[in-house]
């Protein structure tokens, strides 16, 4: 199968490197374009290298990449995509705001293996949450999980949640602004693995805490597709979905075989390709489903907040049901 990442030119335009599309198989009659996410794979995209799509009449449109969540979604309420990634809690809040988003399925979870860790030098004076209060903390944007992550992590404190300063540093610089003394803690997000390794193979960071530590187990942020176009497309989005959930069940099943397959693309998008062997997995529940909690327990601290009103959002409505969509052939 041709990957859908050769001869990736690279352009920048409105805060995303935008990429050729992809010239859709004969057989295809629907594509969904995305933006992708430097140093990392999403299922969807694992599942198109494995051969997934393959008689769906899917054809996957790699367009750029993403600087972060929030500017996913934007991307999907413009129509410039037909898919999106976020946290949970950005998606929730886009929701609100009135985008009629449906969470397809978890693109990551956290656990004991697969988490966000918020890193410090060696030397630093800085041991505990408390000890973030007035520092500089690097993030890959803000209003997404690893704002809120902060945020809550104060909360359980006792202290404000602005507390601490948040500044956001694209995932392939963390390392650097923090050995550099630009930043006092880089937080590495779960979904960048990939730049943990690589970092910590050098050596002199310590981790103060992780995001594990503040929410438990729980997903991280979906995959999200517009309603309309589930309505529209009802048989190649239970394709789709299903087809996801399928790697990211092969990616825990054969974790060699899929940093092979990180490597191949990350070298075929023109990025490094040494960093897929930090790939620590997707750290998402065998089947690739979503529980209520996951999406329940940011209802629930964004209504503490006062972000969206108590009531307003259901997760039966959030989460992606295929009903009787017809399958595919």
């Amino acid at each position: 199968m041709t990957s859908p990442f050769r001869n990736l030119a690279f352009a920048t335009g409105l805060g995303l490197l935008t990429a050729p599309l992809l010239t859709a198989p004969a057989e295809a009659d629907v594509a969904i374009r995305y933006l992708a996410s430097q140093g990392g794979l999403n299922a969807h995209e694992l599942a198109w290298e494995l051969g997934y799509f393959d008689g769906t009449g899917i054809t996957l449109e790699n367009v750029g990449y993403t600087t972060g969540g929030p500017a996913s979604l934007v991307a999907l309420a413009g129509g410039s995509v037909e898919l999106g990634s976020a946290a949970t809690s950005a998606v929730l809040n886009s929701i609100a705001a009135g985008n009629d988003f449906v969470a397809a399925y978890p693109s990551n979870g956290i656990n004991d293996q697969v988490q966000s860790v918020f890193y410090v030098l060696e030397d630093s004076p800085i041991k505990t949450v408390e000890d973030i209060v007035g520092k500089t903390v690097a993030v890959n944007t803000l209003g997404a999980h690893l704002d809120y992550t902060v945020r809550e992590a104060l909360h359980q404190k006792g202290l404000a949640q602005d507390a601490a300063n948040l500044i956001v540093v694209p995932g392939p610089q963390l390392e650097q602004v923090l050995r550099s003394g630009q930043v006092d803690v880089s937080a590495f997000g779960y979904w960048q693995t990939t730049f943990t390794g690589a970092a910590l193979k050098t050596g002199g960071l310590r981790a103060v805490f992780d995001d594990t530590d503040v929410l438990g187990e729980i997903a991280g942020g979906f995959i999200v597709l517009r309603r309309d176009w589930i309505a529209a497309h009802p048989a190649e989005a239970k394709a789709f979905v299903e087809a996801s959930e399928k790697a990211l069940d092969y990616a825990r099943e054969h974790p060699e075989e899929t940093k092979a397959i990180f490597a191949r693309v990350l070298a075929e998008r023109g990025e490094n390709p040494d960093v897929a062997q930090y790939f620590a997995g997707y750290g998402v529940r065998e089947g690739g489903k979503a529980v209520t909690r996951d999406v329940q327990f940011w209802i629930d601290i964004l209504e503490r907040e006062g972000s969206v009103p108590a009531g307003k959002l259901k997760v039966a409505d959030i989460l992606y049901s295929p009903g009787d969509a017809p399958a595919t052939n």
